[in-house]
């Protein structure tokens, strides 16, 4: 394979992701948006966390509702848990790296909010901690996976949403959570303002 070659089948693969992802799952991205502007008409939050790549994944979710996405609205309550280098340097010093957003969700989630948790492999346990954190506080998670779903597949709980990207590259999987980043934030502008 040529180097062009090798360029377009980065193209034909997401492509292919792309389609799988619509098939299998639309119905589940579509409900994640209702729970999730349900949760802002009733005055919740949206907590977010991730590391690395899914770190500015859900930077980029929260920047999109509290600015905007493509139509002007007033601002939602989103809060990426790892912009907070403060914050999170203090935990990971005085305790473990592993609690760096679970202790955040302790201290801000409230019985009603939901968490955004991104994972590609759905096996970090920093995830995995703010997982069981948001349970503790009686907040709904909606988890964006790849593979099989990891961990993160197997601790959720009935009110949970996992959206498990069906491929195995992580380069795929982390396109297709940008992707399906922007489905709920159109999505969610939708139900809030109408539209085509």
């Amino acid at each position: 394979m040529d180097l062009m070659q090798r360029v377009r089948q980065h193209f034909d693969d997401n492509i292919t992701a792309a389609e799988l992802t619509r098939e299998i799952l639309s119905p589940q991205i579509a409900q994640a948006a209702e729970r999730l502007m349900q949760t802002l008409i009733a005055d919740g939050k949206i907590l977010t966390c991730g590391n690395g790549g899914s770190a500015a994944d859900a930077q980029h979710f929260a920047s999109e509702m509290v600015g905007r996405f493509e139509r002007e609205r007033p601002g939602l309550s989103a809060i990426a848990l790892s912009t907070d280098t403060s914050a999170m340097t203090a935990i990971a010093n005085a305790y473990d790296f592993d609690m760096v957003f679970s202790r955040q969700v302790h201290a801000v989630g409230r019985a009603g909010d939901v968490l955004l948790a991104i994972s590609a492999s759905g096996n970090s346990a920093n995830v995995i901690s703010a997982i069981h954190a948001a349970h503790d506080r009686q907040m709904s998670v909606i988890a964006l996976t790849g593979r099989d779903g990891g961990q993160v597949a197997d601790i959720l709980s009935g009110d949970d949403t996992l959206l498990c990207v069906p491929v195995e590259r992580t380069a795929r999987i982390k396109e297709m959570h940008v992707t399906i980043i922007h489905a709920v934030c159109d999505a969610i502008d939708y139900l809030l303002l109408g539209g085509e």
